[in-house]
């Protein structure tokens, strides 16, 4: 019977034993598994960050271009309203009426008339 309990004892431990090194084994790659996912994120993060910048100096470039254009379409139009007052005042100087414009005033420009001084 000491031999069966002996026996028995060293089945225990030996089960126990096998259980600890398979959770000891499983454990080991998920945790280098997880470093090497932390690393390739981190790569990837960087490489959108570096992407996202080279957007932003796009888009900062596009704004500035944009603006130089719509700057010198503003000058464009306020020289060719003054032309246009100087030309209808010359028109009713030699006391004519000058013509009606061409079409009514689009509502989307209505807002930004005053601007021009009309």
């Amino acid at each position: 019977m000491l031999t069966a309990l002996s026996a028995l004892a060293v089945a225990g431990v030996t089960a126990v034993g096998g259980i600890v090194q398979v959770v000891i084994g499983r454990r080991q790659p998920r945790g280098q598994q997880r470093r090497d996912d932390f690393t390739t994120i981190v790569k990837e993060l960087r490489q959108n960050q570096d992407d996202l910048k080279a957007e932003l100096a796009a888009q900062k470039e596009q704004s500035a271009r944009d603006r130089e254009r719509i700057t010198a379409q503003d000058f464009t139009v306020r020289y060719m309203v003054g032309w246009v007052r100087t030309l209808v005042g010359f028109i009713r100087d030699s006391h004519l009426e000058p013509p009606p414009p061409p079409q009514p005033v689009p509502r989307e420009a209505e807002p930004f008339l005053h601007d021009v001084g009309m």
